[in-house]
């Protein structure tokens, strides 16, 4: 990260402000400069101080020596051959690659449309496909945070693809930002995120709505409400731009998870509705499995 003097935002949200923060707060660039389709994003980032500068799109990517890409996967698989292109002009122009030739790292929640879309491009050395597996319920620059991947995991995704220099950089990005590097392919990293991230957040949404159904008629079931329901309703308070494209873009694996989630659920009706104790306790305690996971 000694090299990146320029750090470029495309998208100023949660994910990508909080990074920012974190490379402001440890000294890893002179200058962050912004760029969001949004202009309120972008005027409020400015503003809290995420970034140095609002600048156009093609201006960043002009000035950036690291591009941080967080944007939905959708829109970032269709960008990303751009930005490569301009990149792979830069690097011809100043004679080419070396340890100063811009690196660009996406922090999507889905990798394989996005490695697809660059796979054979001449500059995809320059690109690393990462995720730091960090987040929370809330969007916009105003929800960015200062500490958000300490002690989380960063992937890199088909590690092999990048350029040693371009990966090296991102690697000491997460180690300044404290994260635990794991590499994975894309297609490794789309399965386990269908499971203990997308998959959440579908039983999230399809709770809240449950549950707003029966306000209708009785308004005072928000009164009994607890940790326990605020906890896994949590997740339902997500912005619908950041989770229709991640939806879309994993079908593929999401559609075989939630149909898995289906058969467990309907064991657990059968179960109530014959009032099988034994089933249910079997169940249960098969489930309790996950404290082994997660502590």
């Amino acid at each position: 990260m000694s090299s990146r003097k320029t750090v470029g935002l495309i998208g100023t949200g949660l994910i990508g402000g909080s990074m920012a923060l974190d490379i402001r707060s440890c000294h890893l660039a002179d200058t962050l400069l912004g760029y969001d389709k949004n202009a309120d994003n972008a005027a409020e980032a400015l503003r809290l101080g995420i970034i140095d500068r609002i600048v156009s799109y093609e201006e960043l990517v002009a000035e950036s020596d690291l591009i941080l890409l967080s944007i939905p996967a959708s829109a970032a698989a269709a960008l990303l051959p751009d930005i490569l292109d301009r990149i792979g002009a830069r690097v011809s122009v100043s004679a080419g690659v070396d340890a100063a030739s811009p690196v660009v790292l996406d922090v999507c929640s889905v990798k394989r449309p996005i490695v697809d879309a660059v796979r054979n491009h001449p500059a995809r050395g320059r690109f690393v496909a990462g995720h730091p597996m960090s987040g929370t319920e809330y969007s916009g620059p105003q929800a960015a945070r200062q500490g958000l991947f300490e002690g989380k995991v960063g992937i890199v995704c088909d590690a092999q693809d990048s350029d040693a220099d371009a990966l090296a950089c991102v690697e000491a990005l997460y180690a300044a930002l404290g994260m635990r590097l794991v590499k994975m392919s894309a297609e490794q990293h789309d399965i386990h995120a269908a499971y203990v991230s997308h998959l959440s957040h579908v039983i999230s949404f399809a709770l809240a709505l449950t549950v707003l159904d029966k306000e209708q008629d009785d308004k005072h079931i928000f009164d009994l409400a607890s940790g326990g329901f605020s906890s896994t309703a949590r997740l339902a308070k997500s912005n619908a731009d950041m989770w229709v494209p991640i939806f879309e873009s994993n079908r593929e694996n999401l559609l075989p998870v939630i149909d898995a989630y289906s058969e467990h659920l309907s064991r657990f009706r059968s179960a109530i509705a014959t009032a099988n104790g034994p089933k249910l306790r079997s169940l249960i305690e098969t489930a309790n499995r996950i404290q082994k996971i997660i502590q």
